[in-house]
């Protein structure tokens, strides 16, 4: 199986440049950034990575990155060149939950003492209680509202606005109306309002940063399985060299147990490969010269000599790392759609608000109402209700998932699973358990198992490890004279007999077959060993739900037809094999664009490229690391009817989030025109803010056994 190169640059006319962006809140920010800078002068095109904060400019060869760092800052957003992980700043969870703090305490304290006014307390006690608000309340808003009041400065100073604006004129207006009611002997005062608007703000801004923060660099990690160094040999002179000075050409000595460098062709040498990287395969392959080697898959058994044929960017597994970032940009399109109306929001909710200060002004109104007014409906259209439909739904059905041993490591996903309507499963490590087991040819003879036991037992090659597991319990024979054969088994002798355990060409002779992929010899007793990875337990039964469920299920493996047709046959599934990554991904895209949704389950570094080109995408726990970076959501345990039992809740969590979206703009409708009206005043617009909010959350409250 080979993988394509990926398609040069056409004669180099473009350059691209990758950056790490900070303040991405919503896609309103996206189009800004992408369309900003597609009207930049030699920008050909820019690309976010919404969910790993990054930016991918292709640009003429004479734009260099100093003049695209400017341009992004033009538009009010800071970055830098991506280097290494993450774009957010590693203390950004941990300011905002400083920040959520202080505002939570100063809530308590002021609503504490806003009892007290409530309560009756008139004349100097008034006066005082409102000061000791102040005192508490604007140190913690200057502290609590900073994440807001910098967004919004710095989208103001580049002559733009978002979501952040209306919320931070919302606060500082009341801040300021309070703070002259309390000067000039005033009624009333909100700054209990103010700090509670921000208290419920931070908690969904610091949700959104934790989520970000547990999510890694997929296509990091999969580079990271190249070894960063090689020996290579030249005039018979072996010498360790980094791998980036590898080059075609050049001849490496891989040692047993070390992952390749660089893809190359075998020269001198038998051994066994471990290609689950590329295949997904679990059981290993023979490697002898002539075969082709693939950087980061593992020698097994003997030391190789190995041509370099490619190396850096153009190894199969950079190949396969494009392709999950490039499906990992088309993420993006999901949310550009939903979003589209909340780049309406802030213009919508000053010219509401500008409205009623100057209609009431026009009628009569004082300044001090107007204002009072206005700022009511900036705090009453705060969208909190409508921003916590989702995540709460999500947050609550997650914990529902948790429980039932269904790790969801991205919100977004449950919307995304819910609406799938097509799952592709890979075979090795996800319908199978990933674990080669003997299923028929062990000797019946107690000594020929003695035997197979004690040469099974002596050699750590995975084949022999399945025999060794299936012969759990058996005492190994005191066998002598021990040898192991690389790359061809092991043999040994018991009452000067030869046994032998290996390729069924070395211990058979002609007599092997094709369809073995082990086979044990000792005297007279002469067993063709067939090896198979079994399909979950419930492999049948999570099937059938899918099935049910409308998803209609179908196999791909990078596996052989015969191996695939053994564990797909039985489960009555569609299924297609000798698939590459690019293959599965291709094939994927290919469904998308047919229409289909597609839910991908998969395990292996060959499943990263399909995974993220899917609309989401789960995996086992057991997988990869890259494996489970790339999937939205991991199951715990040998267990696949974890996939039907999330594809359910997802579906009632987004049942859930249907009816918050309703009773958050039923709010609206009938909260907003009251408060233009001039019936609600500011500490009342924050209460029905938050009323509907706990309203919202008391809703969603309801997923927390979606997950049975």
């Amino acid at each position: 199986m080979t993988i394509a190169a990926a398609p040069p640059h056409a004669a180099s006319a473009a350059a691209e440049s990758l950056f790490s962006v900070e303040g991405l809140r919503c896609a309103g920010c996206i189009a800004t950034l992408e369309t900003g800078l597609g009207a930049t002068p030699g920008v050909i095109a820019a690309r976010v990575n919404f969910s790993a904060k990054r930016l991918r400019v292709a640009h003429l060869p004479e734009l260099d990155e100093a003049a695209l760092l400017t341009a992004i800052d033009a538009l009010g957003f800071a970055a830098h060149p991506f280097a290494a992980p993450p774009a957010q700043a590693p203390g950004e969870a941990r300011r905002l939950a400083l920040a959520l703090g202080v505002a939570g305490f100063a809530a308590m304290n002021v609503m504490l003492l806003s009892v007290s006014i409530w309560s009756g307390a008139d004349g100097a006690t008034r006066q005082l209680f409102h000061w000791l608000s102040a005192l508490i309340a604007l140190p913690a808003i200057a502290y609590a509202g900073r994440p807001f009041f910098e967004s919004a400065a710095r989208a103001l100073r580049r002559g733009r606005t978002n979501m952040d604006v209306p919320i931070s004129i919302g606060v500082a207006l009341t801040a300021a109306t309070s703070l002259y009611e309390t000067a000039t002997g005033g009624a009333h005062a909100y700054f209990d309002g103010a700090v509670m608007l921000l208290f419920f703000l931070l908690a969904g801004r610091l949700l959104d940063s934790v989520a970000r923060a547990r999510a890694e660099d997929g296509v990091a990690a999969l580079l990271r399985r190249v070894p960063r160094e090689a020996t290579v040999v030249r005039g018979g002179i072996a010498e360790r060299r980094d791998a980036a000075e590898l080059a075609p050409g050049m001849r490496l000595l891989v040692a047993a147990g070390e992952r390749i460098a660089a893809d190359g062709v075998v020269e001198a040498g038998e051994s066994s490969i471990d290609r689950a990287l590329v295949t997904g395969e679990s059981l290993p392959e023979a490697a002898r010269p002539g075969t082709k080697v693939l950087a980061g898959t593992i020698n097994l058994a003997a030391p190789l000599t190995i041509r370099v044929t490619a190396v850096g960017e153009g190894c199969a597994i950079a190949e396969i790392a494009r392709l999950m970032e490039a499906a990992g940009q088309s993420r993006s399109a999901y949310v550009r759609v939903a979003d589209r109306a909340a780049r309406w929001y802030a213009p919508a909710v000053h010219s509401l608000a500008a409205a009623s200060f100057v209609g009431w002004l026009i009628a009569g109104a004082s300044l001090h109402q107007a204002v009072t007014i206005a700022v009511a409906v900036l705090i009453i259209t705060c969208p909190c209700a409508l921003g916590l439909a989702v995540p709460v739904a999500q947050v609550v059905a997650s914990g529902a998932l948790l429980r039932a041993g269904v790790l969801v490591k991205d919100g977004s996903a449950l919307e995304r699973l819910a609406r799938a309507s097509r799952v592709v499963l890979d075979k090795t490590g996800t319908v199978t358990l990933g674990q080669p087991r003997v299923t028929a040819g062990l000797p019946e003879e107690a000594a020929a198992r003695a035997v197979l036991a004690a040469l099974a037992g002596a050699s750590r090659h995975p084949l022999a490890r399945a025999v060794s597991a299936a012969l759990e319990g058996v005492a190994p024979a005191a066998i002598t004279g021990l040898v192991e054969h690389p790359g061809l088994g092991i043999e040994g002798f018991y009452q000067g007999e030869r046994a032998r355990l290996g390729r069924p060409d070395w211990v058979l002779g002609g007599a092997a077959s094709a369809e073995h992929r082990a086979a044990f010899a000792w005297g007279t007793i002469n067993a063709a060993i067939e090896v198979a990875d079994p399909p979950r337990a419930d492999a049948a039964a999570a099937i059938a739900e899918l099935a049910a469920l409308g998803l209609d299920p179908v196999l791909f493996s990078g596996d052989s037809p015969a191996g695939v047709a053994q564990v797909a046959g039985p489960l009555g599934i569609t299924a297609a094999a000798r698939m590459s990554p690019a293959d599965k991904a291709a094939r994927i895209a290919a469904l998308q664009a047919a229409g289909a949704r597609v839910l991908m389950v998969g395990d292996g570094l060959n499943d990263g490229p399909a995974l993220k080109a899917a609309s989401v995408a789960m995996a086992p726990a057991e997988a990869t690391d890259v494996g489970q970076q790339a999937a939205d959501a991991l199951f715990f345990g040998d267990q696949l009817r974890a996939v039907p039992r999330a594809v359910r809740a997802a579906r009632a969590t987004m049942a859930v989030v249907r009816q918050n979206f309703a009773l958050a703009i039923g709010y609206n409708l009938l909260a907003v025109p009251l408060a233009i009206a001039g019936q609600v005043t500011p500490l009342i617009a924050a209460l029905a803010m938050s009323g509907s909010s706990l309203l919202v959350v008391g809703n969603a409250l309801r997923l927390r056994g979606a997950a049975r």
